[in-house]
Order: structure tokens, then C-alpha cells, then sequence
């Protein structure tokens, strides 16, 4: 049911179907808005960016570094294994 505003516009009269059924619609998107500003303002996500770009970096220093990186492991585990073979002794 609606009633005629002083500008000729169509009102619904309170408490009919049609504008209890407008305000819980409304209630509705009011409440799907809240929860889409509340997930702009989360911050939990940014651990996840943050790590993933950490990850990325450190690979591509792997890759850039590759050969050096192999000859330093390979010296460690060379002073590894003369030390060891002079503690079994």
C-alpha cells in the first residue's frame, strides 16, 4: 500500500508488506556493506603477501647466486668431514 507525497511520489505506508520487506532488503545489503568494510580493514591477510614475497626474493637470490653458494656448501661440508675424521681418531 502506498501513500501520495506532496511531491506526487508514491510512499509505502508503514508497517505494510511491501516496506517491511524494502527495510529487511535493506538491513541486508547494510549488513553485506559492514562486512565488506570490515574486510578492507582486516590486516590478517598480509602475512600471507609478505611471506610469499620473502620466498620469492630469497629464490631469486638463489638462482642469481647459484655457483657461489655451491662452492661455499661444498667448502663447509669438506671442513665438515676433515674435523669429523679427526674427532673419530
Amino acid at each position: 500500500m502506498y501513500r501520495l507525497s506532496s511531491t506526487g511520489l508514491e510512499i509505502p505506508i508503514e508497517g505494510s508488506k511491501i516496506n517491511q520487506r524494502r527495510k529487511r532488503q535493506m538491513k541486508k545489503e547494510h549488513g553485506k556493506l559492514k562486512g565488506f568494510k570490515r574486510f578492507l580493514r582486516e590486516e590478517e591477510g598480509m602475512g600471507t603477501v609478505e611471506i610469499i614475497l620473502i620466498i620469492v626474493v630469497l629464490i631469486g637470490l638463489v638462482i642469481i647466486f647459484k655457483t657461489q653458494l655451491r662452492s661455499l656448501v661444498e667448502t663447509i661440508f669438506d671442513k665438515i668431514t676433515k674435523d669429523s675424521k679427526t674427532v673419530m681418531s
